[in-house]
């Protein structure tokens, strides 16, 4: 059959799809879903509902790091994801390199729902672009400090903490070249975590090896963290998954306590986005919409410990410090002189890199 005839036939179809109410445009293959998460963010039952609601499948694959996240959109230019979510931070690099297209609100009445705060995106750096939106906010948290009050007569108060000798080899810190160096610019008091100038690289390497020499593991999922915890007999960590981890941690029965540093918390904003190369954007926008709703909203809170953004979070900080993260420098150097540190490299053999 030529390409003419094969339109004509397929008209023909779709008349009578029409007619009789049949789901032609995805008569020849069963619509399948893609979607790339966190883990706790897409739950079994949260999944299963969206499954009967719009008769499809869906594939939920987790990531544990940006950097996991970013080789898994970027391959062919995301065509193997359809919805995913991510940070404000990274999204700025997806945006650049083209691999998201711009959500269709109207799809997305449940938005309409979400705080004020998340509603009025353009007020949200990287959320809107070319008058745009470009993701939609769905879950948040600070990267706190975590502590032993055991250990801790007072709660730590500064970043500085993870350097101190006093606390070496009890020290767990997030296993990320990315937000490392935004640490360690706090630590070392330089004017933006984001931006590190040409001669704030050797400060900010030779922090960073001190603090690998004062750390007991390095770790990149939560139940990893509890795991070392417990195995090295840690009294403070860095929390990169804050009330996350907090819940998680006081469910295992280790009543930590928890403290933001004065320097300010680093702090993610996680949305979702729609890939690029998405054969089907309206069942992506559809699963948004689903994620916005009350059962996977609720779900956040009391089995992730995270905050969502149609309720106002649990627990309140209003005189805390958070730096909302923002795309880096450069965050390909950051995580090759990361791999280096973490290996345990030399200065000069890590500068070299």
């Amino acid at each position: 059959m030529d390409a003419c005839s094969r339109r004509q036939h397929l008209g023909q179809w779709s008349a009578l799809g029409l007619a009789f109410g049949l789901p032609i445009a995805h008569a020849a293959r069963a619509r399948t879903l893609r979607v790339l998460a966190w883990p706790g963010y897409a739950e079994p039952e949260v999944v299963k509902a969206f499954e009967a609601a719009h008769q499809v499948k869906v594939v939920v694959t987790t990531i544990d790091s940006d950097e996991a996240l970013w080789r898994r959109i970027s391959a062919r230019a995301g065509a193997d994801v359809d919805v995913f979510a991510i940070n404000t931070a990274q999204l700025q690099r997806c945006i650049h390199q083209g691999l998201v297209q711009p959500v269709p609100m109207a799809a997305i009445p449940a938005a309409a729902q979400q705080l004020p705060r998340f509603r009025q995106v353009q007020h949200i750096q990287g959320l809107v672009h070319g008058g745009q939106t470009m993701a939609i906010p769905f879950t948040y948290a600070e990267m706190g400090l975590m502590y032993d009050r055991a250990h801790f007569a007072q709660p730590p108060t500064s970043i500085t903490a993870l350097w101190d000798g006093r606390h070496q080899g009890r020290v767990l810190v997030y296993n990320g070249g990315t937000h490392n160096f935004s640490l360690a610019a706090q630590a070392l008091g330089l004017p933006s975590p984001f931006r590190l100038a040409d001669a704030d690289w050797p400060t900010a390497v030779r922090q960073l090896i001190a603090l690998r020499r004062n750390v007991a593991a390095f770790y990149a999922q939560p139940e990893e963290s509890l795991a070392l915890f417990r195995q090295t007999q840690a009294v403070l960590m860095l929390a990169n998954y804050g009330s996350q981890q907090l819940q998680l941690f006081n469910q295992a029965g280790l009543k930590l306590g928890y403290a933001i540093p004065k320097e300010g918390a680093l702090a993610w904003l996680d949305c979702w986005a729609i890939s690029r190369g998405t054969p089907d954007a309206a069942l992506a926008a559809a699963w948004i919409n689903h994620l916005l709703g009350p059962q996977a909203s609720a779900l956040l809170v009391s089995r992730q410990g995270l905050s969502n953004t149609v309720q106002e979070p649990p627990y309140s900080q209003p005189n805390d410090k958070l730096v909302w993260l923002e795309p880096p420098e450069d965050d390909e150097r950051r995580n090759r002189l990361w791999g280096r540190i973490v290996s345990g490299d030399r200065f000069a053999k890590v500068m070299a890199a």
